[in-house]
């Protein structure tokens, strides 16, 4: 499991041209089940994307589809976690 940290590093105006191409991928990974949860950081100086993928290697490609990552307008930072305690219903993510 991981956890996806976006920066902003361009102005804002940048960013917002970019959000419908930005949402039409999420959407692609969130039908694929790569993706589980998104949205915006407060203050909105960049994004969270919580990602259930195979290994790092796969996110990496993942993100390289991004459009934000493609027009530069993010830096990404990657946390790999082991989900061994959830809510209640959530415990299909649990890892030994």
């Amino acid at each position: 499991m991981f956890i996806v940290l976006l920066e902003y590093i361009r102005p804002l105006e940048e960013i917002d041209a970019l959000i419908p191409l930005h949402r039409a991928y999420l959407q692609r990974h969130y039908a694929s089940g790569h993706f589980l949860m998104s949205g915006r950081r407060e203050p909105r100086t960049g994004g969270v994307i919580l990602a259930s993928v195979p290994s790092r290697t796969q996110l990496e490609q993942i993100l390289q589809e991004d459009p934000f990552h493609q027009a530069g307008v993010v830096r990404y930072e990657v946390l790999e976690f082991v989900p061994t305690m959830t809510h209640k219903g959530l415990e299909a993510w649990q890892q030994a």
